[in-house]
């Protein structure tokens, strides 16, 4: 290529342009004017449209390119996005210290890395030999929303990494809205008399998810990144590492992130972030504490679906006064009737606050909430309002008292309180409308039935109109009747019903989580199917008999007892038997499995089956999945792209398993 070509002048100002977006909005240190680097900008664009041969997907002139999408795509993490536990006392964190401290056997000081926390949407972002490749929201952790198009329109996301990245790199951040593009923007909409947003957050997850990227390229977004996800290749040696790499690779990390002495130095950052927040140019609800050696993080491994190595300590919670207008009450999936107090709106914690939780009837007469009283609330990040205590006015006399409703707000069937207990519940069940919406989203859920694209909108429309009355009617449903609901074009309709018609074959333990008994979640469902083997004889069983199912005790036992005696849910469950089918297992104790006892981990993609599948085929058999590599691991299976699980099982001797090997071990042909 001749170094005077159109070909080599384009590279030129791509690879120049990268250069001064990297100082502008990485580095904060631009070399340029913003004139000179409209003209960059300019011809480049002018190149590119007389040689449409010259356009490249990373060139900056593609930040904003395409057509709205119609709706966001699903992309499975990999890796999960998980979560991290809470602490909101310094206590709570020295609790963490000395648990981190005991975990290692280390009686010195744990070096930290602290960050702060920011109040963002998380997001996931994917480059493949350094070229920007894909980028997802957190979602529910296990699967995000597909935003490429729109991340990709943040001038401080490099489309094309600097230096030598992994050749497969994923890296999770946080996309925010800095304080003075948020301030600058409603300013600028109000002045055009439309919406203003009321917080930073929630303009950054609006803006991020608008479905035409050309309006989220006209939002002051930004991103700083923290962590990684799936990599091949060599990952930094600690957390302070990382963040190194991370900038030197073009992404921008938080100025503020810095390497602590153990938890005094962890509460000493906490105390002057708490200082510095006000005049942070972002909004922060708390600082991140993370163990910084990567041996140790992988010695901690995780817990649930957090990891032992790493806590959030959140700011304390704002607090505002406002007064009860009313009290409602509402009805949840298992039929619980929650009071919630409907409040004069007032603003706190970052956002308009109308409605407070009051949890249940004990709480409303421990605290004496009243119609007409004043109270304290307090709002803290996401957190669900709460009222917090009632501000003692002796002189007022129209205070009204808040009584538990006789019958169901929604159904008018009769509300049941346990003697004894806090919980007051509708016994209604199915024929009740609201206890039929969360019992029909559970069902459809992915864990359970697995009903691609049944969501609430749908569901609240389905039951609004009397279309269905309990989970069997879904079965029913044809295309044209799902292509009469708002928002569903017939394509849409089409691809929901198919979802339906997929999900009629399913399992025995997915089956009995769906149906939503209070208290039986993944883990019970698939013992009380292990160990009864069909639905007919766990149907025909004994309150004693499913007291004997492991890790089933007497209030469990009861409740499934208690869920299949009820007249409505056994029509339910005959109608459905009528679609769903499901094979009967082996009725073999847990303990005599062909893998009881061994814990197995999953790394890189399977040819065969998706990770859940596979961790459904392991459990079955038996077996423990965990999500961490350590001694006690039994086996790990390696699927394609494997990256640091791999190598922890190769450096402690942990036995690897090829695709070939554990289909064989699952009794399943290549």
């Amino acid at each position: 290529m001749s170094p005077y070509s159109p070909a080599a002048r384009a590279a030129r100002l791509r690879q120049s342009i990268a250069d001064h977006d990297y100082r502008y909005y990485v580095l904060d240190d631009p070399e340029v004017s913003d004139a000179e680097y409209d003209l960059l900008m300019r011809e480049l664009r002018e190149l590119e449209s007389a040689h449409p041969e010259l356009m490249t997907p990373d060139s900056p002139t593609q930040r904003v390119s395409g057509t709205p999408s119609p709706e966001f795509g699903v992309v499975v993490h990999t890796v999960p996005m998980l979560s991290l536990d809470n602490a909101f006392s310094e206590q709570e964190v020295r609790d963490f210290d000395r648990r981190v401290r005991e975990r290692l056997g280390r009686e010195d000081d744990v070096m930290y890395s602290a960050e702060p926390k920011l109040d963002g949407l998380a997001i996931t972002v994917i480059f493949r030999d350094g070229q920007y490749a894909q980028a997802a929201t957190r979602g529910d952790g296990t699967n995000g929303e597909d935003v490429t198009a729109n991340v990709r329109t943040i001038h401080s996301m490099p489309l094309v990494l600097r230096g030598d990245p992994p050749p497969l790199l994923e890296v999770r951040g946080e996309v925010f809205m800095p304080v003075a593009g948020f301030e600058r923007m409603n300013r600028e909409a109000a002045a055009r008399g439309e919406k203003v947003f009321v917080n930073p957050r929630n303009a950054a997850a609006g803006s991020l998810r608008q479905l035409d990227a050309r309006i989220t390229a006209t939002r002051p977004l930004d991103v700083f990144f923290y962590a990684l996800g799936e990599v091949r290749g060599e990952v930094p040696d600690s957390h302070s590492q990382l963040l190194a790499a991370l900038r030197g690779w073009g992404l921008k990390t938080c100025p503020e992130s810095r390497r602590v002495h153990g938890v005094e130095g962890c509460l000493a950052f906490f105390r002057e972030m708490g200082t510095k927040r006000s005049s942070l140019p972002y909004q922060i609800d708390g600082v991140v504490y993370k163990v910084d050696a990567r041996v140790d993080q992988e010695r901690l491994g995780f817990v649930a679906r957090a990891p032992r190595w790493a806590l959030a300590h959140k700011f304390p919670a704002e607090e505002a006064t406002t007064t009860v207008e009313a009290v409602e009450f509402q009805v949840g999936r298992t039929g619980a009737v929650t009071p919630v107090a409907r409040l004069r709106p007032v603003f706190v914690g970052g956002a308009t606050v109308s409605n407070a939780t009051l949890h249940n009837m004990d709480e409303v007469e421990r605290k004496d909430v009243r119609v007409g009283d004043t109270v304290v609330i307090r709002r803290a990040g996401d957190v669900i309002p709460e009222v917090v205590r009632v501000v003692q006015d002796p002189g007022h006399d129209h205070r009204r008292r808040v009584t538990l409703p006789e019958v169901c707000p929604v159904c008018g069937s009769r509300v049941e309180r346990e003697e004894g207990g806090a919980i007051a519940r509708c016994t209604g069940g199915f024929s009740c409308r609201a206890q039929r919406v969360e019992a029909l989203l559970h069902f459809a859920g992915r864990r359970a039935m697995d009903i691609d694209g049944l969501g609430e909108k749908i569901v609240s429309q389905l039951v609004e109109r009397e279309l269905v009355r309990s989970p069997a009617d879904l079965y029913g449903l044809e295309v044209a009747q799902l292509a009469d609901l708002e928002r569903m074009a017939e394509k849409s309709a089409a691809n929901l019903h198919a979802a339906l018609q997929g999900s009629r074959r399913t399992t025995l333990p997915r089956f009995l989580f769906a149906l939503g008994v209070r208290d039986v979640g993944e883990a019970t469902a698939l013992s009380i199917a292990r160990h009864f083997g069909s639905f007919e004889r766990l149907q025909q069983a004994t309150l004693e008999q499913i007291q004997e199912v492991p890790d089933v005790g007497p209030v469990v036992a009861a409740h499934v007892r208690e869920f299949l005696d009820s007249e409505d849910h056994r029509r339910a469950i005959a109608q459905l038997r009528e679609y769903v089918t499901w094979p009967d297992l082996p009725v073999t104790p847990a303990a005599v499995l062909p893998l009881a006892g061994q814990t197995i981990v999953l790394t890189g993609t399977l040819s065969a089956m998706t990770r859940e599948e596979a961790t459904e085929a392991l459990q079955a058999l038996g077996a423990k999945v965990a999500a961490s590599v350590s001694k006690k691991t039994s086996a790990v299976v390696a699927g394609a792209d494997a990256g640091s699980k791999l190598k922890k099982a190769q450096e402690l001797g942990v036995k690897v398993l090829g695709e070939g090997e554990f289909l064989e071990l699952i009794g399943r042909r290549a």
